[in-house]
């Protein structure tokens, strides 16, 4: 089959909407619970009927972190007020019973923080990102910033709309120093009010950690070459929702562009190694295991498939890499569709085992984006993030982008060139990244 019939099949191919809606049946893909390694199952399945071959789970040993109860209290003494709020432990929290005033940062930015005395106190910080910020500050910045300034808590208050309590893991793959829970926009706004009156919390978090075990499914496609394009997707997801956007998309996106390849297996120029991974959300715990499994001079690049799928807009995150800009606008170019390309590099996902070790990466990713510019989360970390908020016509456009970028990849005869480490870390300096993940606890070491 050419590749104009592969794409044109892909328009009635219902098995990446299937593996979707599979995965958001499950009730718990977090890493290391019984859902996630359901989920393996069923991608092992998908992915050998759709022609990967050698398909195998390669189990790692990871933290598992299990929720508990969370209670929020909050007290203002003026007004004689006692009020209880929804919360939600976010994973890595660790357990703790504390009562102390609560106290405003912002967005929790370091200025912010640096700005407001947090000592033995409750903070409270919006998810979002102020207007006119050059980049996103990750929730680990925030937290890791405030246990530095003697916080006893962390309070997340969601900035989208919906009585949408956010979670997101507060550490890689350990707990944190401070519990951190989130809240609702709606809840934020009352807490923030109650700040300003004197108010106190009392915070009740019960959640453990334990050894556990988490899996990465890898196979191959394509012809034996000492060279080899990785392709990689998560399918962990949190707890609190059915993980549909985040990643079940991605998930159903990489299935969909393999399911193209296959039919023009005889045409790659080289190996795709396929791993689709667990334990992202719980700090790229999976692609940390593949890293340290393949060697990644084996790897001319790294695509992967976090976040696309499930919004419209479409963007090539190309973490410094030029020639993959120029390649992502090539390809989309020759499909007409529409495409962002930018080449700032940062950490949070499962490129950055590899790009750290000087694989030039790509992620494909897509969200809606805000009244400022600025790309928003949306749903997801919620328990809105469902499948009816996904769409077949997005998943099935997105897999055709990637299949076609992955097959031009393995032809090209130019590489990409190997991403010096030295140049991402300037770049992440330049970007300003560098104090939130030291804060984070995600600089690499010798850096």
């Amino acid at each position: 089959m050419d590749i104009d019939r592969a794409l044109g099949h892909a328009w009635r191919d219902d098995a990446p909407w299937d593996l979707l809606t599979r995965l958001c049946e499950l009730d718990d893909r977090l890493g290391g619970h019984p859902g996630e390694r359901r989920a393996a199952e069923l991608v092992t399945d998908a992915l050998g009927d759709a022609g990967v071959r050698d398909v195998e789970t390669h189990d790692f040993e990871m933290t598992r972190w299990m929720r508990g109860q969370t209670d929020l209290v909050v007290t203002v003494p003026d007004r004689g007020l006692e009020r209880a709020f929804e919360a939600v432990a976010l994973p890595y929290s660790p357990a703790g019973d504390i009562d102390a005033s609560l106290v405003d940062v912002g967005h929790g930015t370091p200025a912010e923080i640096d700005d407001t005395d947090c000592e033995g106190r409750v903070a409270l910080a919006s998810t979002g990102t102020p207007a006119g910020a050059d980049r996103r500050i990750h929730r680990m910045e925030k937290v890791g910033h405030a246990a530095a300034a003697g916080a006893a808590a962390f309070v997340f208050a969601n900035h989208t709309p919906g009585q949408l309590p956010p979670t997101g893991t507060l550490r890689f793959g350990e707990a944190a120093a401070i519990p951190g829970v989130g809240v609702s926009a709606e809840t934020g706004d009352w807490l923030r009010e109650y700040a300003a009156a004197g108010a106190s919390v009392s915070l009740a978090v019960d959640a453990d950690t334990c050894p556990g075990t988490s899996r990465n499914v890898v196979g191959h496609l394509g012809p034996e070459t000492d060279e080899s394009i990785l392709l990689v997707a998560h399918f962990d997801g949190h707890d609190v929702g059915e993980a549909a956007l985040d990643n079940g998309c991605g998930v159903a996106v990489l299935l969909g562009a393999l399911r193209i390849l296959g039919h023009v297996e005889s045409s790659l120029g080289t190996r795709i190694v396929v791993a689709a991974v667990g334990s992202e959300e719980l700090g790229l715990l999976g692609s940390e295991a593949l890293a340290a499994e393949f060697d990644p001079e084996r790897f001319r690049a790294v695509v992967n498939c976090d976040g696309v799928g499930r919004s419209r807009r479409l963007r090539a995150l190309t973490h410094t890499s030029g020639d993959l800009s120029a390649l992502a606008r090539r390809v989309a170019a020759d499909l007409r569709h529409p495409l962002e390309v930018s080449e700032r590099p940062h950490p949070y996902s499962d490129h950055w085992p590899f790009l750290r070790r000087g694989v030039p990466a790509i992620q494909l990713h897509s969200e809606r984006a805000d009244d400022e510019g600025h790309w928003e989360r949306g749903w997801t970390h919620t328990r809105a993030d469902t499948r009816e908020k996904a769409d077949v016509r997005t998943i099935r456009e997105h897999s055709m982008v990637t299949a076609l970028l992955v097959r031009t990849l393995t032809r090209e005869d130019q590489l990409p060139p190997r991403v010096e480490p030295a140049t991402v870390r300037e770049r992440l300096v330049e970007a300003g990244a560098e104090p939130g993940m030291v804060a984070a606890g995600i600089w690499p070491d010798g850096w």
